[in-house]
C-alpha cells in the first residue's frame, strides 16, 4: 500500500504541474475559467445512471464516460483542462464516479482526476462506495453495519440541513415495497478518528445507539468528496429526495438547469355524469363494450355538497383543481328537471375558486366515426374503404359551443386550452392509427394552442396543427366509480387472473400489468392497497421534476369522494418531507405546456453544442441560441444587471431567463471561493470498492402487485 501511495503522489504532483498550476499553493490570478458541465464516469451501475438522469431532467449539461466501452476517451490532463485565450480552463465543474476509485491499481486516469480536482478545487461524488478509511469511514465490521435498509427511516443531519439538503425537513424514508424483493443496501459506519468527515444523512446502526453515515462530505489532501454508501436507482424515493442536494453539493449551487416539485390535478367531465361500473355484469352500462340487454346506465354526478367540500378542501390544502367541463351536462340536466341544476349553480357561484378548461360541449368522440356494432368498436369506412372522420365543423362546434356556454356562465377561461373527450381526435391504437385530419383544422378555427393528451399513450409533446400537446397522467382511480367498493370490484376484475374470477387482462399483458396475488377485499382494499399505491406513483412524479398534470373525473369527487384519500396522501407525505422553502408548484395547463416546450428547446440546444457557460471568479457567463430560454440555478443573492436573478426555491435562485448573448450573472460574496487548492496529497487506494453489492430491486422500481 505504501508503494502504491508513493507512486500516486508522484504522479499527482507531476500532473498538477501539467495543469499549469503550482503544487502546494492556490492558483495565481486571474481566476481560472470553470465550465458549467459535469463529468459522469459510469460503470453501467444504477447509481451513476440515477445521477445522470437527474442532471438530464434538470437540463444540466454533462459528459458521460462509460468505463465498460473499449472505445471510450482516456481521462488525462488534456481531457480535463486546457487554456482559452491564455487563461486556464477546467472543462468540468464536478466529477461523478461510480465509487471513490473505480480504476485499476496505479491508474494514471485516477491520478489525473486527483490532480485535476486538487488544482481547480473540483468536487467529486462517489455515487456508491464501500465504507472504508480511504473514504473517511471506518470499515463496517468495526461497529457498523452492512445489509438491507429496506423501510429504514434515515435523517438529514443539522449539517445537512444547513448545507446542501436544506430543502428537506429531516426524514428520508427508504422504500420497502415488497417483502420478497431486496430494494436497498447500505454500508453504515462512523467517520475515522481524525478524519475531516461531515455526515449529511444518517441512519441508526442496528444493535447500537450510534448513527451511521449514508451521505457525507470527506475533505482530505486538498480534495472534497461526497461519499454515498447506499445503492439506489433513479426511481426510488430516497434518491429522489436527495438528488437535488447531491447536485447542489457538487456544483456549489451554481449550474445550468433548474427543477421544481410539481403537482396538478385535472377533474374531467364536470357538469356531466359518468356511467357507473356494474359489479354483476363486469362492465359499464352506457359504454359501447357493455352489450348486455339488461345493462341500464346509472350515472354518477356531483352534488352542491360535493362542490362545497371541494372548495373547503382546496382552501385547507392551498391547492387548486383544474376543472374540465362539459356545458351540455348542465343543459341536459335542466331540461330533465324543470330548469333546475343546483350543481351548476353552486359551481358558478364558486367559479373563482377553480381553474377551468374546455372539455367540449357534449364530450363527443372527435376522431373517426365509431362503428359500435362490433366489440371492440372500429372506425367506420366510406364506400372506397377510407376512414370516416368526424367533420371539421362538428369538431369546431363542440369546442366553440362549450366556450360560449362557459363564458355565459362567467367561468374564468383561457380560450386556448382544450381537453377533448377521451382525448379523442388524437390517434388511438389499435382502432385509429392517425389523428383525425379535421382536428388540426378545427383547432385553428377555434384558437386552441394547448391540447391535452394521454401520457399512457403519448408521453412526449407534439404539434397538432397550431396546438402543442400536454401529456396527462391518468390516475388509477376509475371514472366509473363513485364508491370505494365499486373501485375495488373493478380493480379486481382488471388485476386478477381468470382462475380468481378476474378478466385475465393481467395474464394477457404481463409487460404492462401485474396480477394481484389474490382479489382485494371490497371493504379494505381501497384504503389498504389502492390508495398507498396511487399515492406512491403520483408522489414519484412530483419528486421527479415532472410538471405533467394528473387527471381524475368528477365522479371521484362525488359519493364516497374516493379521490381525496389519494390526494391527501400525496400532500401529507410531501409536507412531512420538505421544508417550507420548497413548496409544491401547482400550474395550470398552458403553463405546464410552456415548461415542457422550453425544456425540449433547451435540451436540443445543449445536445447540439450550442450552449456555453462558465464561471470566472464571481461572474457566470452563459451563451445560448437566440429564442432559447435559459434555465439556471444560482445561490441566493445572485444578481443580473443589479436585480435579483430568478425566483427563490429550495434555498436557491432559479428559473428560466429569456435568451440573451451573453447572459451575465454576478454571484454573491458568500458563493465566492478559491478555485484551486494546493497540495498533492494522497489519492484513494486503487482497489475498487470491495463488497459493494446491488440488490435485485435496484435494477428497476419495485411496486406492489396491481400497478
Amino acid at each position: 500500500m505504501k508503494r502504491t501511495l508513493r507512486t500516486t503522489l508522484l504522479t499527482t504532483g507531476a500532473l498538477i504541474a501539467a495543469f499549469g498550476l503550482p503544487a502546494g499553493q492556490a492558483a495565481a490570478e486571474p481566476s481560472p475559467r470553470i465550465d458549467l458541465r459535469v463529468l459522469v464516469v459510469s460503470d453501467g451501475g444504477p447509481a451513476t445512471d440515477a445521477i445522470a438522469a437527474e442532471l438530464d431532467t434538470a437540463g444540466t449539461p454533462y459528459t458521460e464516460i462509460d468505463l465498460t466501452r473499449s472505445d471510450r476517451p482516456v481521462i488525462d490532463a488534456g481531457y480535463l483542462a486546457d487554456t482559452v485565450n491564455g487563461q486556464d480552463r477546467a472543462k468540468f465543474q464536478a466529477v461523478v464516479l461510480p465509487n471513490d476509485n473505480p480504476f485499476p491499481e496505479n491508474s494514471p486516469e485516477m491520478a489525473a482526476l486527483v490532480a485535476y480536482e486538487t488544482a481547480f478545487d473540483i468536487p467529486q461524488v462517489d455515487a456508491y462506495t464501500y465504507a472504508r478509511p480511504e473514504a473517511g469511514l471506518q470499515y463496517p465490521v468495526h461497529g457498523g453495519y452492512s445489509g438491507s435498509v429496506d423501510g429504514v427511516q434515515a435523517q438529514v443531519t443539522d449539517a445537512g440541513r444547513a448545507g446542501p439538503f436544506g430543502y428537506l425537513d429531516g426524514p428520508v424514508p427508504f422504500e420497502d415495497n415488497s417483502p420478497t424483493v431486496g430494494e436497498s443496501y447500505a454500508f453504515l459506519s462512523t467517520p475515522m478518528a481524525g478524519a475531516d468527515f461531515t455526515p449529511y444523512v444518517q441512519a441508526p446502526i442496528p444493535g447500537t445507539a450510534a448513527q451511521g453515515s449514508l451521505v457525507g462530505e470527506y475533505r482530505h489532501d486538498g480534495r472534497r468528496e461526497l461519499v454515498v454508501t447506499f445503492v439506489y436507482n433513479q426511481y426510488q424515493q430516497q434518491f429522489r429526495l436527495l438528488a437535488r442536494g447531491i447536485v447542489e453539493w457538487m456544483t456549489g449551487g451554481v449550474h445550468l438547469g433548474s427543477s421544481r416539485n410539481y403537482f396538478a390535478v385535472h377533474v374531467d367531465d364536470v357538469f356531466a355524469g359518468d356511467d357507473r361500473w356494474n359489479s354483476t355484469l363486469n362492465c359499464t352500462p352506457g359504454d359501447v363494450d357493455c352489450t348486455d340487454p339488461d345493462a341500464t346506465p346509472d350515472p354518477i354526478r356531483m352534488t352542491p355538497d360535493d362542490v362545497d367540500h371541494a372548495v373547503a378542501w382546496q382552501r385547507e390544502r392551498g391547492f387548486t383543481f383544474d376543472l374540465a367541463y362539459n356545458g351540455a351536462g348542465s343543459v341536459d340536466h335542466r331540461e330533465d328537471n324543470n330548469g333546475a341544476d343546483p350543481l351548476a349553480d353552486r359551481f358558478v357561484a364558486e367559479r373563482a375558486e377553480f381553474r377551468w378548461i374546455n372539455h367540449t360541449y357534449t364530450h363527443a368522440y372527435l376522431g373517426c366515426e365509431q362503428d359500435t356494432t362490433v366489440v371492440p368498436w372500429r372506425c367506420a369506412t366510406n364506400a372506397d374503404g377510407s376512414t370516416k372522420w368526424v367533420s371539421r365543423s362538428d369538431v369546431a362546434d363542440e369546442i366553440a359551443h362549450n366556450t360560449v356556454w362557459g363564458r355565459s356562465a362567467g367561468l374564468p377561461l383561457d380560450n386556448d386550452e382544450l381537453v377533448t373527450g377521451e382525448h379523442s381526435g388524437l390517434r388511438v391504437l389499435p382502432q385509429q392509427s392517425d389523428d383525425n385530419p379535421n382536428l388540426a383544422l378545427a383547432l385553428t378555427d377555434t384558437g386552441i394552442t394547448w391540447l391535452a393528451s394521454d401520457n399512457s399513450r403519448e408521453p412526449g409533446q407534439r404539434q397538432v396543427g397550431p396546438a402543442t400537446t400536454v401529456p396527462r397522467y391518468p390516475m388509477n382511480i376509475f371514472y366509473n366509480a363513485g364508491r370505494a367498493a365499486e373501485q375495488v370490484d373493478e380493480y379486481n376484475w382488471i388485476y386478477t387472473s381468470r382462475a380468481q374470477g378476474g378478466s385475465g387482462i393481467c395474464e394477457d399483458n404481463p409487460a404492462t400489468t401485474t396480477c394481484l396475488p389474490a382479489p382485494l377485499d371490497t371493504a379494505t382494499g381501497y384504503p389498504q392497497h389502492i390508495v398507498p399505491l396511487e399515492r406512491q406513483i403520483a408522489l414519484g412524479h412530483v419528486l421527479g421534476n415532472d410538471p405533467k398534470p394528473h387527471f381524475i373525473h368528477q365522479s371521484n369527487l362525488a359519493e364516497d369522494r374516493i379521490a381525496y384519500p389519494v390526494l391527501d396522501g400525496v400532500l401529507d407525505t410531501y409536507d412531512t418531507l420538505f421544508a417550507q422553502n420548497t413548496p409544491l408548484v401547482n400550474l395550470r395547463m398552458k403553463d405546464i405546456g410552456n415548461e415542457l416546450k422550453r425544456r425540449a428547446s433547451w435540451r436540443t440546444a445543449v445536445a447540439d453544442g450550442q450552449v456555453a457557460a462558465y464561471r470566472i471568479g464571481d461572474t457566470v457567463t452563459i451563451e445560448s441560441p437566440a429564442g432559447v430560454d435559459v434555465p439556471a440555478t444560482m445561490p441566493e443573492g445572485t444578481t443580473r444587471a443589479g436585480s435579483a436573478f430568478g425566483d427563490a426555491y429550495a434555498g436557491e435562485r432559479s428559473g428560466w431567463t429569456p435568451a440573451a448573448t451573453p447572459l451575465t450573472l454576478t454571484l454573491p460574496q458568500s458563493a465566492a471561493s478559491s478555485t484551486a487548492v494546493g497540495g498533492g496529497g494522497s489519492a484513494p487506494a486503487t482497489d475498487p470498492a470491495p463488497g459493494a453489492r446491488v440488490p435485485e430491486g435496484v435494477a428497476e422500481p419495485v411496486s406492489p402487485a396491481g400497478s
